[in-house]
């Protein structure tokens, strides 16, 4: 492509996981575009997470999780044995340990720092790549939606580059008019594997099939927010802070192909849709290369095919995580991080088999509703926010104690 040069520096943070795992896959074919600077993940995988070291030479890993260091280094010695390490054709990275070690990693020089960490522990690490002056591909949507004001605070116009596929669509789709052209932002959702059960319906649904999701392939956490509608409700917050759109502008609507990602509807009553395959690469390449896309990511449409495309309201009873979400949003403050916090306890204890389905939003909504919420009003701190989601998740797990599934 026309203006390329030396490839951008990428540091993956969470590469052990789906978002992860794609980006690299996105790298791999791209290597005249991209370069990996450094990984970092968690430490439920070391083995691949020394397997992504050694294929991509990385000059630093990070492991979060202490106790899996020592495996990660077996693994690390393993693999750089098979590309010569023995005779010195290759080098071992220096390995970060520790809760700090994503935080650390991000803040590493780079072009771009994607975070493909899941929940709230990725706040500290987007934190910390924003302060660095790295560009940030954001697809751990949490950091954005806890650290609300402090996180926008902290970002340069422009810094934050968006991975969630309904984001990376309005924000494209932003492009084709001015700020002051636009009426409403309108998110799609597939629905999750539950579209159109009714809440008396979904009492005795398993984990299993809450993690049978009809058209995307995500991590466990993302794909049970997805089937509670959880991920639309933080999805929501989400463009509310990338975009500075109103939340009374901004609409969810059911779509169960997948295919229009997010339309922006302008005040001449146009809408802009962006379309593609369900395929978060596309996203991911969009993000690590903005402005410019980069070509064959993924295959396109196939518009010589006969195909339906539906647009459904969504079902606030059965569903009702979009409607608390904004609601934690308009009170502002640490709320929508105990909105997330209550939520990533309940989903714990759903897979555990110790909560059922439909309790996870009545807990979420009983914790957003008691009296004690910290710091409801007031400037954000990273210490209001961290004990908010610590307060939250406190909260969660007594009521949870008390329920069985």
């Amino acid at each position: 492509m026309a203006g390329v040069s030396s490839p951008r520096d990428v540091v993956v943070l969470g590469s052990t996981g789906s978002i992860g795992v794609q980006a690299l896959d996105v790298v791999r074919r791209n290597p005249d575009r991209f370069r990996v600077a450094a990984l970092s993940a968690g430490g439920a995988d070391p083995q691949l997470l020394a397997q992504q070291a050694v294929e991509f030479g990385v000059p630093v890993v990070a492991i979060s999780r202490g106790t899996a260091a020592e495996d990660l280094h077996l693994a690390l010695f393993a693999q750089a044995k098979k590309r010569g390490y023995s005779t010195g054709g290759f080098r071992l990275p220096k390995i970060l340990v520790g809760p700090e070690a994503a935080e650390e990693t991000a803040a590493l020089p780079c072009d771009v720092v994607l975070n493909g960490i899941t929940g709230a522990v990725g706040l500290q690490p987007t934190l910390a790549a924003l302060q660095a002056g790295n560009t940030l591909a954001l697809a751990n949507k949490e950091s954005l939606i806890i650290g609300g004001d402090l996180v926008r605070g902290v970002a340069a116009p422009g810094q934050i580059v968006p991975v969630d596929s309904e984001h990376s669509a309005l924000a494209q789709c932003l492009r084709g008019g001015a700020a002051r052209e636009v009426r409403r932002l309108v998110l799609t959702a597939s629905g999750g594997p539950f579209r159109g059960r009714t809440r008396d319906q979904l009492g005795g649904v398993t984990p299993e099939e809450a993690l049978a999701h009809p058209t995307w392939e995500m991590g466990p956490v993302v794909t049970i927010n997805s089937a509670t509608l959880v991920n639309k409700g933080l999805e929501m917050i989400e463009a509310h802070l990338l975009f500075d759109v109103p939340l009374d502008r901004i609409e969810v609507v059911v779509h169960p192909q997948s295919v229009v990602h997010s339309m922006v509807e302008f005040v001449d009553g146009s809408t802009l849709a962006h379309a593609s395959p369900p395929d978060m690469r596309i996203p991911i390449a969009l993000a690590l290369a903005w402005p410019d896309r980069v070509p064959d990511v993924a295959p396109a449409c196939d518009w010589s095919a006969a195909s339906t495309w539906e647009f459904l309201p969504l079902d606030h009873e059965a569903f009702p995580a979009v409607r608390l979400a904004a609601e934690a949003a308009a009170r502002g403050g640490t709320a929508p991080a105990v909105y997330n916090a209550a939520n990533e306890v309940c989903v714990e204890a759903f897979r555990a088999g110790t909560l059922p389905f439909i309790s996870i939003l009545d807990t979420v909504a009983s914790v957003l509703a008691r009296d004690d919420v910290p710091s409801k009003d007031g400037e954000l701190t990273l210490e209001s926010v961290l004990a908010a989601d610590a307060w939250a998740r406190d909260r969660a797990r007594q009521i949870t104690k008390g329920s069985t599934s």
